[in-house]
């Protein structure tokens, strides 16, 4: 037997260290040659990190949560080994687990004699026979360790007077899902904090449960993005009223006639490509600031950020050259961004590089904004929920379907004058649809 050291790879593009969020094995765990041993967060994306032997996992070196160097030792594998016909350490695949070789090492760094590390707790905190009955659907969250669950999951939880901690969760690395809330409520017992007495209604019962949540992976990228946005810009927002009865008439149109052969179009094309042909007469809002060199980068082409919430919390995928799509070409990339920024498939390039930024919560978006710049952008435009109204048109009361568009501008870069200019201008083409098929 020997001990193999997995390091840190680099993973490239200058990246020095990565926050460890997840394991995917645990302490005594049989693993295989490239199966996945941990899920690393960079600054922009998640990346998985393969094993490159077979063996069984002795020590997880690093901590859920902790940032390590490239370089740094994260995983240490026991392998059973035998020995070439060059004299070489070689990895025998088809050796049992419990087999004990016995070899004079090549170079003194070829083989470990110093005691094995005590065994880490994995990021479940299960031991191998734990997670063997885990991966079977039956696993119970151990005292002291977080439960595993989405955030819709822990808020009916919260909303059901439920202690997460003694909810047995059937999905995957134990995760507790909604069908497990069903059945932990189903009937009175001892996994519900909800009181079994009949009369009582839970809606009022007394709730004491407590949740710590530590700040890690994608959630601690947006804290420190977000801080950093509000800490070095200045903002201000500009908020006005647009009348999009005719787009939605036109985009109605649209869809009725190339719905089916072309796909349907929601708002966010036409919302786009406004932007982009607003942004030809202010190049000054889509462009960065680099404030230590104090140097304002504009561009030409558009790659816009589009806000995404998923699962993990706040992405912001980039539509490439949103300029040289027609609403169509634009309606398939938000859609094929969403997907993978959801699915946890987005790679660095397609998170990373945006020149200005969209954000929208769709009907949730109320009825005005504050949204906060996606430094070091100067500007972002949101949105917010279309509500039909009276208004008063032609000396006539008529009903028309109203929107407010909320966008925030870094002041130090863009003035009052030129963020009202712009967003009058976008505010322009959506009232006269017609013109954005013709730019």
């Amino acid at each position: 037997m020997t001990i193999q050291s997995i390091k840190m790879p680099d993973i490239g593009e200058g990246i020095a260290e990565v926050e460890v969020v997840a394991w995917r094995v645990s302490v005594g765990e049989l693993v295989a040659e490239d199966q996945i041993l941990a899920d690393v967060m960079t600054d922009k994306a998640t990346v998985e990190i393969p094993s490159h032997v077979a063996g069984t996992v002795v020590s997880l070196d690093a901590a859920v949560g902790e940032v390590v160097a490239v370089g740094t030792p994260i995983i240490h594998i026991k392998t059973a080994v035998a020995l070439m016909d060059n004299g070489q350490v070689a990895m025998d695949k088809e050796a049992p687990a419990d087999l004990e070789v016995s070899l004079a090492p090549a170079s003194p760094a070829a083989v470990q004699t110093a005691p094995l590390p005590a065994p880490v707790a994995s990021h479940c905190g299960l031991d191998p026979q734990s997670r063997t009955s885990e991966l079977h659907g039956s696993s119970q969250v151990v005292a002291g360790e977080k439960p595993i669950a989405a955030p819709a999951v822990r808020q009916r939880a919260w909303a059901l007077g439920l202690d997460l901690s003694t909810v047995r969760g059937t999905g995957p690395a134990g995760r507790i899902t909604q069908a497990d809330l069903d059945a932990a409520t189903a009937t009175p017992s001892a996994n519900s904090s909800v009181p079994s007495t009949p009369s009582a209604d839970p809606r009022y019962a007394q709730r004491t449960a407590e949740e710590t949540l530590p700040v890690i992976g994608l959630r601690r990228k947006i804290a420190h993005k977000m801080q950093e946005a509000k800490r070095r810009i200045p903002h201000f927002t500009y908020v006005e009223e647009i009348d999009v009865t005719e787009l939605e008439a036109l985009r109605g149109r649209l869809n009725t006639e190339f719905g089916k052969t072309r796909g349907r179009l929601t708002l966010l094309p036409f919302l786009i490509r406004a932007l982009v042909l607003a942004v030809r007469e202010h190049p000054e809002v889509n462009a960065r600031y680099d404030d230590d060199a104090a140097v304002i980068t504009r561009y030409a082409a558009v790659h816009l950020g589009m806000a995404t919430q998923t699962e993990g919390g706040l992405m912001v995928p980039v539509i490439r050259h949103a300029e040289a799509l027609d609403l169509w070409a634009c309606a398939a990339e938000i859609t094929r961004l969403a997907e993978v920024a959801r699915s946890g498939k987005a790679t660095r390039e397609e998170l990373s590089g945006s020149t200005i930024t969209l954000t929208s919560l769709g009907p949730l978006s109320g009825i005005s904004h504050t949204p906060v710049i996606n430094h070091p952008e100067v500007a972002i435009v949101g949105p917010n929920r279309i509500v039909e109204r009276p208004v008063i048109l032609n000396g006539m009361v008529v009903a028309r379907k109203m929107m407010n568009v909320s966008s925030s501008f870094d002041h130090r870069v863009v003035d009052g004058m030129n963020a009202a200019e712009f967003v009058q201008r976008l505010r322009g083409y959506l009232e006269c649809p017609g013109t954005l098929l013709l730019g």
